[in-house]
């Protein structure tokens, strides 16, 4: 007890000194608090060690290496054009606290993008190379649109359930924090395994689950041909904050209504519409009074959460070049900060709409899943192949 005191006390003597964000990099990413750990039914805390500018915990353990700079020279090939806001900076490392390599002068000034990751991108502009953050710049259009996905595509590689209690852990290690506690029979989708471990994309970083913690493993189809007659053509996961509330326990019954009235089939030719299938948000469908952000302003509202449902599965539309998104709009600037910036989708009003059609030549099915536990997860099949079972 005594040692977690002394932890306790020392994190909060370093909070003081926790680098601000400048006026050019300030962005309202708010990441949800790290949850207790439950352990024969006694509450225990992990104590960060700290902070890093991103406002993401320093992690104790081994973390996925993502690709850095020296990955890349003035003549690699770059993945997608985009244009940058008016005083756009780039460093020489994930952090504002970094050497800037440069700064863009004026709004709309071209780069080019060699990598992205959750949080940031690595940009060519006018020949040097430095990461920028992903709200810094858009008309995001890929050089290659027949071999490369579209802007913010990240398909994962497997979906899964938890077989028993599942930890999202900071790093690939038990002693480390965990950002939630996942219940028995949650489906999930994972983006890859790293020695050992389920790796995913958690809010704008990435997070770690014991693979001895999942089951039922079936492989997410790289094409659109499925591998097997369950194998999804495409998935993705999305987490919310799990704090005792009534406002979130309201927001989690939203996310589960408009799960079960979005997962349908859409026929070859057919057009969906988002707001027209949840809605209306109001009470006699189910909906409760939860929290709302538009064009980054938060506020309440029936189906408060709904948002949440629209661009999870929005994410994986875009895996499939058979699907035509009709429209979409971001929740202004900054986007949504449960999902890495860019691949958001808001809903709620005749301006606030997913639309989308399904251009293949068969049916899909959507199927969302939501435990109210922390994790929102979409798949989508080929119903053809079901049907034919």
């Amino acid at each position: 007890m005594m040692k977690r005191i002394v932890a306790l006390f020392l994190l909060l003597c370093m909070l003081p000194t926790f680098p601000a964000l400048s006026d050019e990099e300030k962005e309202e990413i708010i990441m949800p608090e790290i949850v207790p750990r439950g352990e024969n039914g006694e509450n225990q805390f992990i104590v960060p060690i700290g902070f890093d500018d991103n406002n993401l915990p320093v992690p104790m353990g081994p973390v996925y290496q993502d690709k850095t700079l020296k990955d890349f020279n003035k003549k690699s090939t770059a993945l997608y054009t985009c244009k940058m806001t008016e005083n756009t900076s780039g460093y020489t490392d994930r952090s504002i606290e970094a050497s800037r390599v440069f700064r863009t002068k004026k709004e709309g000034e071209r780069g080019e993008v060699l990598h992205l990751d959750p949080m940031w991108a690595i940009v060519r502009y006018n020949g040097q190379l430095a990461y920028v953050k992903r709200h810094r710049i858009y008309a995001v259009e890929p050089i290659d649109p027949v071999n490369t996905s579209p802007y913010g595509v990240q398909k994962p590689q497997y979906v899964a359930t938890t077989a028993s209690t599942a930890e999202v852990h900071v790093s690939m290690t038990h002693d480390d924090m965990c950002w939630v506690v996942l219940k028995p029979g949650t489906k999930l989708s994972v983006w890859k395994i790293v020695d050992g471990w389920a790796v995913v994309i958690y809010w704008r970083t990435y997070a770690y689950i014991d693979i001895n913690d999942l089951t039922d493993l079936v492989r997410v189809s790289p094409t659109d041909d499925p591998l097997n007659d369950d194998t999804p053509i495409a998935a993705y996961t999305s987490f919310y904050k799990m704090v005792d509330t009534q406002k979130n326990a309201n927001r989690l019954v939203n996310i589960a209504v408009g799960c079960q009235r979005m997962s349908v089939i859409l026929q070859p030719g057919e057009s969906f519409n988002a707001n027209k299938q949840m809605g209306p948000y109001n009470a006699a469908n189910g909906y409760l009074i939860a929290g709302t952000l538009n064009d980054g302003e938060s506020s309440e509202g029936y189906g408060g959460g709904t948002c949440q449902v629209s661009s999870t599965i929005y994410n994986a539309l875009l895996q499939l070049p058979g699907v035509s998104i009709l429209q979409r709009r971001p929740h202004g600037e900054n986007g949504a900060p449960y999902l890495p910036h860019g691949v958001d989708a808001a809903v709620g009003n005749d301006k606030l709409n997913l639309r989308f059609r399904n251009d293949y030549d068969f049916p899909i099915r959507l199927e969302g899943n939501t435990s109210s536990d922390g994790a929102l997860c979409w798949l989508i099949y080929r119903a053809d192949i079901e049907e034919a079972k």
